[in-house]
This record gives C-alpha cells, structure tokens and sequence, in this order.
C-alpha cells in the first residue's frame, strides 16, 4: 500500500519531490529554486561536475547552504561498467550511497537500456548502494529490478527534457496497482503543475524533475508551483477522488421535495 510518508531504504523524506541541478542560468537562479521547491533530494551528475570544486562558486557549495541532501546521478553512462564506475566515484566522494542508476540505451531518446540496467542494479545493491534505477513504464522491468534489490522504481512518463507528460497513464497505473512493496518515483517528462499534480493523483510516491523548473521563465515560481502541486495532488489522492459517470446527477438530493400541482 502507499504509505502516508514517503520512505526509502528506511529513511524518511519530508517531501515527495525530487529536484534535479542542470541547464539553470545561474547558481543564484539554481539556489532560489531549491529553497522554493523544498526538495526532498536533490540529483547530481556525477559525471558533469567537478567533485574536487566544492567551495564557494559551485554547485556542491550551494546545495550544502540549502540543506538539501544529494542523490547522485549515472547520468551521461551508456554501459554498465560506466554506471557502475560513476556510482562508485560519487560515493568515493562522499556523496551519498543512494544513487540514481541511469544505463542509457539510445543518444537520441534517452530511453534506458533495461537490461544494461538490471545488470547494474544487481551489482551496486550488492555492493551496499540504494538503487533507485530510471527506466521506462514497463511492469516487467519495474518487477525485475525490485526483484534486483532495487530501493525504489523510476519510469519515465516522457523522454527526459520533453516536458510532454503523462504519455501513457494506463502504463504507470497499472504499474502502480502492481507495484506496492516499494517506492514508485515517476522520473522524466514533467513540464508543468499539472502535469505533477496527475502523476501524484495516480498514486505516485514522488515525482523527479528538473528541466521543467530550470527550464521554466521563471524557474523559482515554478519551483513554488510544483511544490503545492505534489502536495495537492497527493492529498486529492489520499481523499479518493468521485467516479466518473456519463450523465448529470445532482448536488442536492431530491428526495422528499414537493413538486408543484402535486
């Protein structure tokens, strides 16, 4: 069952919303939108930042100011020896031992290489790693990799940097009725509010974003939009939304009125 607190490994999060570093203009821009979305985690590319820089003028140094805890990325990995190597080399840096695993399958979707993944996953669990794996709204492959160890499962809703949406919600519902035993974190694609609010209405335990806040006119209020959005749509699915039914049905009850010339 989906549990009221959002829990991975055996540690809890204040928030269901992941937030990640990449394309913002500035890291003033890039601090304010993480105060503004009070992300539970915020995703790292291993690959892409300079571990050694951790002072002021870096990215490292302005999470840590925030007080947001990091989970670092595979991301740019298109084989699982890369994967692996890259999860090593963050948690070698002090990073964190929870790693987001990405195995790219294709340059040009961005699609994981599932079975690329599943090797990997098997590997870092063993190696003691949270593994939270990105992958794409397969049922089968979600069963596999928490079958692997995996910590939690993250499909993708879109191809990543999209901002499309939910393109198959039949897929992740079912994958969210299937899955119970783990979290579901949907990973990818969100382009605005009410594409997050969807995603939590389903059932999700979480959402992962970033170009749709850093990508956005305004990155610190969409930041702030996406924050109320998790949270309102995870309260619209605590309350259990009405069915939907074809025809009108009125608002007050009809029984007992006196119709005229009765």
């Amino acid at each position: 069952m989906r549990t009221s607190t959002l829990t991975i490994a055996g540690r809890s999060f204040p928030s269901r919303l992941f937030v990640g570093t990449g394309k913002y203009p500035s890291l003033e821009v890039a601090r304010r939108a993480l105060m503004a979305s009070g992300a539970a985690m915020v995703t790292v590319a291993v690959r892409r930042i300079d571990l050694t820089q951790k002072g002021e003028g870096s990215i490292l140094d302005v999470i840590e100011k925030v007080g947001v805890p990091i989970l670092p990325n595979t991301a740019g990995c298109y084989t699982v020896d890369e994967a692996v190597r890259t999860a090593r080399l963050g948690r070698e840096a002090g990073l964190s031992d929870y790693v987001k695993l990405e195995v790219i399958g294709d340059p040009k979707t961005l699609f994981p290489d599932n079975d690329g993944l599943l090797q990997a996953t098997r590997i870092l669990v063993k190696e003691g790693f949270v593994v939270l794996p990105y992958t794409n709204d397969d049922l089968v492959v979600a069963k596999r990799l928490r079958d692997a160890g995996a910590a939690a499962v993250m499909p993708l809703a879109a191809p990543i940097g999209s901002g499309l949406g939910i393109q198959n919600p039949v897929n992740l519902r079912i994958l969210l009725e299937e899955i119970q035993d783990l979290p579901v974190i949907v990973d990818a694609g969100v382009g605005t509010a009410s594409d997050a609010a969807i995603v939590m209405e389903l059932g999700a335990d979480g959402v992962l974003m970033n170009t749709g806040i850093a990508g956005a006119a305004d990155p610190e209020k969409m930041a702030r939009a996406m924050r109320l959005a998790i949270e309102s749509g995870r309260l619209a699915f605590e309350a259990g939304r009405i069915p939907k039914k074809l025809y009108a049905s009125a608002s007050s009850p009809v029984e007992g009125v006196v119709r005229s010339g009765a």
